[in-house]
């Protein structure tokens, strides 16, 4: 599992800073958090594979999170891979999705399924669950959760003792096999591994939602617009500061908090990241192509 930064800049792009996109991948699939101008071109500059997507999670219909989405989707497209995409959004997605992509005229077919999502889990399957929050913003505004399943672990005498095949396969499904006429349980051969938890929030004053989707995250990545002199502006345009962020990781019980979405007006991140350990001591300032492995 890795997270990709490929954007960390809030509403204007800077020299240093693509407009807001975060690519998390996951067993051979991956999950785009917003999809800012550029985003394709980020991929191409990561060695990232456009053709792995399989969801966009948009948390809002500002130019800034969702205008690298026709150039993105044309790409895609022009792979040719067969799959179909979903995109997710706040309510009104349907709406402005239609009404972004009718301007454009694809060579290629695609299958895009979009949803609005915002009332809880909306994605589920063996592996891992996806849940979305209504947040706080003057627009329709949602934030995300990624949750892995909880998996069984072979320990490692009895990997050595039944060796490779099917058996170890039904121990990690949580089901009891027989080997030379002895049955050997799974809470015997395996460990459970807890499965690890991404919460993504951005453009949103404090809501108890941020709370919800943030809790006992393995990793909070969350919005750190202002430092926190200039929360008065933060409250007229309804972003966190990076203290209020990191007070947020603290009172939900992140492992690790990681800002983004800086507000151009800043040449680096010293004054935010500093604001932010006064309530929280391990956190950091995303960058354009930072990678983090779970």
């Amino acid at each position: 599992m890795q997270l990709t930064f490929l954007g960390t800049s809030s509403m204007m792009p800077t020299k240093e800073r693509n407009p807001l996109a975060t690519l998390l991948e996951f067993k051979g699939e991956s999950i785009l958090f917003d999809c800012g101008e550029g985003t394709q071109r980020q991929f191409k500059i990561a060695g990232k594979s456009i053709a792995k997507i399989r969801r966009i999670c948009i948390s809002h219909w500002h130019g800034d999170h969702v205008l690298g989405l026709p150039g993105l989707l044309q790409t895609y497209a022009a792979a040719q891979t067969g799959n179909e995409l979903d995109i997710y959004g706040p309510r009104g997605t349907l709406r402005h999705y239609k009404a972004m992509m009718d301007g454009i005229e694809f060579e290629e077919r695609l299958k895009v399924n979009v949803h609005e999502v915002g009332d809880g889990v909306f994605f589920e399957n063996s592996n891992y669950k996806l849940e979305a929050l209504p947040l706080k913003h003057p627009v329709p505004c949602v934030g995300y959760a990624f949750t892995e399943k909880d998996r069984r672990r072979i320990k490692p005498e009895f990997v050595k003792k039944l060796g490779e095949g099917p058996l170890l396969g039904e121990l990690q499904r949580g089901k009891s096999v027989e080997f030379k006429g002895k049955k050997i349980t799974p809470s015997v051969a395996t460990v459970k591994v807890k499965g690890k938890k991404i919460a993504v929030i951005t453009d949103t004053r404090w809501t108890k939602n941020c709370l919800v989707l943030a809790e006992n995250a393995d990793i909070l990545v969350i919005e750190g617009t202002f430092a926190n002199k200039l929360k008065d502006k933060a409250e007229d345009y309804a972003h966190l500061t990076s203290l209020e962020s990191a007070q947020i990781a603290s009172q939900a019980g992140v492992k690790k908090l990681i800002l983004t979405h800086f507000s151009a007006r800043y040449k680096d991140t010293d004054e935010i990241l500093e604001d932010a350990r006064t309530a929280f001591p391990d956190v950091v300032c995303a960058y354009d192509f930072m990678k983090i492995k779970l």
